[in-house]
């Protein structure tokens, strides 16, 4: 009569079916997040106020003061501020993003998902997943009001829809930024000044409150090539709003490719390098 010993494994199990389990196991992380957010509200009530703020204040406060096309017309301004108050937005989505991967992270959340048979990418992608749908809820609020105070659009409903999903796609790439950032700091605090610190300069050295040509010279170059503004031009293009950029920069005369360049460049790079920290922190 023999024995037979047991080995049991002590590595964690790891995910089967390619593209299509990953797909899954990404859709059920993001459902997760989802009902998370829908039992705190206040996260998606304050990601709205912050947003509104600004459209109201930066309407009514510098309306008359600054020059859309050599005229200090308010409504022109309102027209022209849009573009960058939506970019401004989904690109702020950032900071909450590396926040909520860090609090999974100093939770010991994450060590459980490892435990699971799935695809290792599929937590941060579920999770960027989720913040692109809050981010989708916010921006369809700020047009409301933006609406309110006297924004329109003058090319069409397609092209509306086309100005939304380059913005969409930035607030998604910058996703994986704060991704990374959340994996790279102890505590979900600083994954929100990490976040916010770097996001500064990206949105106001940029077209979104002001025309680069107003900037000094040295600062111009910047702007036009800055990947923020890409996509805030490409969505004045299309909205059919004032302030159409008259450089020469190659961004603000191609802006709609330029725009989904830098968000497809951003993703692949800030994703590869996401879950790579991702696999290298929960090793």
């Amino acid at each position: 009569m023999s024995a037979t010993t047991g080995i049991v494994s002590t590595s964690a199990p790891k995910g089967t079916g390619g593209v299509v389990q990953s797909v899954k196991d990404s859709l059920i992380v993001a459902k997760r997040n989802l009902i998370r957010m829908l039992r705190i509200p206040e996260m998606i009530i304050f990601g709205m106020i912050q947003p509104v703020m600004f459209v109201v204040l930066f309407s009514y406060v510098f309306g008359g003061s600054v020059a859309v096309g050599g005229s200090l017309n308010a409504s022109d301004y309102r027209n022209f501020l849009m573009a960058g108050i939506f970019a401004q937005t989904v690109t702020f989505a950032t900071a909450g993003a590396g926040a909520g991967i860090a609090d999974d992270m100093n939770k010991g959340l994450i060590d459980r998902f490892r435990s699971l048979p799935m695809a290792r990418g599929a937590v941060l992608t579920g999770r960027t997943l989720a913040d692109l749908v809050q981010t989708t809820l916010t921006v369809i609020v700020l047009a409301i009001v933006g609406v309110l105070v006297g924004w329109r659009i003058h090319n069409g409903v397609p092209k509306m829809l086309g100005a939304f999903l380059l913005l969409l796609l930035l607030g998604y790439a910058f996703s994986w930024i704060g991704a990374l950032i959340g994996l790279s700091v102890r505590t979900p605090e600083a994954a929100t000044s990490g976040g916010l610190i770097w996001l500064f300069p990206v949105t106001f050295v940029s077209n979104a409150f002001v025309d680069s040509s107003q900037m000094p010279g040295w600062l111009q170059p910047i702007a036009d090539w800055n990947p923020f503004s890409a996509t805030v031009q490409a969505c004045r293009v299309l909205f059919g709003n004032p302030g159409v950029s008259q450089s020469s920069a190659w961004p603000m005369q191609h802006p709609v490719w330029a725009s989904l360049l830098w968000s497809v460049v951003i993703i692949v790079v800030f994703r590869t390098l996401a879950v790579r920290k991702y696999r290298s922190a929960t090793a």
